[in-house]
């Protein structure tokens, strides 16, 4: 992760826009829908105690270490050694590689409701094998397009974000405002409390999951130097940028509500129902299958996007010296050929879990449980090293800093003990879906948790000299390594 010199500047509501693009997804509308008002109150929360945290903690460390690259490997590297910086760059990449069949499901949801009979869609959209084969097939197809190099994906990524996110929220917001003032009926129950019942855990499992909706800020650090007075302009960048994408998300979440009774919310569905039902009401059904289209562009676009980033990362890791040699290569185009397989073997065996899972629903929810807990660990460790670097780094100059100590501790231990309430909660089984035994739920996530962490561990103790790429330009040594 490195940031270039330029003469072209950043205005704050530019980064604001690429804030909102780089989080806002859809695909997790449904799933806080259930909580009618108080899913309102989730957002916010998570807003406050951690998308505003990790953007600005993000934006000190990327300022700090502008010059030499390594993303999260340098920034808990340097607090905690090349041990907890190899594990977090492996958490950053993994736990992208077990999100890509849930939001891979949402993309067959999408292809389903293409067509015109919405009780066929659901069927069809409910339809293990067919999802299976979908989410394949996008990946694959995902997968070979990025071995091409990065000029496709480029173009994908930025007008299928523009054509399947941005527009689509934009839609369903206003859909639910002209329902609402042209006299629908409103499903959601407008005398209940914004303030949740926290005397049930179970029932924060999925609210827990808001978390994830916000992950990926701290990629966003990497352009505090590009801002004129990144001190001053870049915290107004990230405050206004948070408060589009809550706007976006509970004005979203509120407008699915309005047309779907929370009973009958569907994780992998809802979106999709959702248009469907304002569509009829406003009696332009011929827009579904439009929609639907534009959704499923927007999936490929995103898994685009993942799927050349994070194996860049730890593929750039890996070259200095912490991945085999089998892990470095190459293909024609420069692209990280043989990692990009591995992952495509990873996400194809988790894809299987259809088979022992109850339903789509399960399966959707247990994988996103999982990578929300991975994620949580990196952050945790994130804000720790954040802390740490104020004092063993105190000389180091920072271009862009978060006042003084006090105030460091006050944002990145919000943010840390966010994340830690998070994490613990995303353990309990959700009330809302159906998973099976809870103990099944409960040891998929804890023994899932457990192997993902130790295997970097392993593969550290086990590196040798000749894992040094010899054409990896100079890795710049850590402070402790001088």
């Amino acid at each position: 992760m490195e940031t270039k010199s330029t003469s072209f500047k950043l205005s704050v509501a530019t980064l604001a826009i690429m804030n909102v693009t780089a989080v806002v997804s859809l695909r997790g509308l449904a799933a806080e829908s259930v909580y009618g008002l108080s899913s309102a109150f989730y957002y916010l929360f998570a807003a406050f105690v951690f998308l505003i945290p990790t953007a600005l903690v993000a934006a000190e460390l990327a300022a700090m270490f502008s010059d030499k690259e390594g993303g999260v490997f340098r920034w808990i590297g340097e607090a905690f050694g090349a041990r907890a910086g190899f594990l977090a760059i492996w958490l950053q990449w993994i736990q992208s590689t077990i999100w890509y069949p849930t939001v891979l499901t949402f993309g067959a949801v999408s292809i389903a409701f293409i067509g015109m009979d919405q009780q066929h869609d659901m069927a069809l959209a409910s339809n293990k094998l067919f999802t299976l084969i979908v989410v394949l097939t996008i990946y694959w197809t995902a997968t070979f397009i990025s071995l091409k190099g990065l000029d496709w994906v480029g173009k994908i990524s930025k007008w299928g974000g523009i054509i399947g996110t941005i527009i689509p929220a934009v839609l369903l917001i206003v859909l639910g405002v002209i329902y609402l003032a042209s006299g629908g009926h409103n499903n959601m129950d407008m005398n209940a409390s914004f303030f949740p019942d926290l005397s049930r855990f179970d029932n924060l499992v999925l609210a827990s999951s808001i978390f994830l909706f916000y992950a990926g800020m701290e990629m966003m650090g990497i352009h505090v130097m590009e801002v004129n007075n990144p001190t001053r302009n870049y915290p107004k960048a990230i405050i206004l940028g948070s408060m589009i994408t809550v706007a976006i998300f509970i004005l979203g979440t509120f407008s699915l509500g309005f047309i779907i009774p929370a009973k009958d919310v569907s994780l992998t569905q809802s979106l999709l129902i959702g248009f469907d039902r304002y569509f009829n009401y406003l009696h332009i059904s011929w827009a579904a299958p439009i929609i639907a289209i534009a959704l499923m562009f927007g999936v490929l676009a995103g898994v685009l996007t993942w799927v050349a980033g994070p194996s860049k990362g730890i593929f750039t890791v890996g070259k200095a010296g912490y991945l085999p040699p089998f892990f470095q290569k190459t293909n024609s185009n420069g692209v990280q050929r043989n990692i990009l397989l591995i992952q495509g073997c990873i996400v194809t065996l988790l894809s299987l879990l259809f088979v022992v899972m109850p339903s789509v629903q399960s399966f959707y929810q247990i994988l996103s449980q999982m990578t929300v807990s991975l994620y949580l660990i990196m952050y945790m460790m994130l804000f720790a090293a954040a802390i740490v670097l104020r004092y063993r780094l105190k000389e180091v100059n920072r271009p862009f800093k978060l006042g003084g100590n006090m105030t460091m501790w006050i944002i990145a231990g919000l943010g840390f003990c966010g994340s830690l309430l998070a994490f613990i909660l995303s353990f309990i089984p959700p009330a809302q879906i159906s998973t099976g035994s809870p103990k099944t739920w409960v040891t998929i996530l804890i023994v899932g948790c457990i192997v993902v962490v130790v295997v970097p561990f392993i593969i550290y103790a086990m590196r040798k000299p000749s894992w040094k790429s010899n054409d990896n330009a100079q890795f710049a040594p850590f402070h402790w390594e001088k």
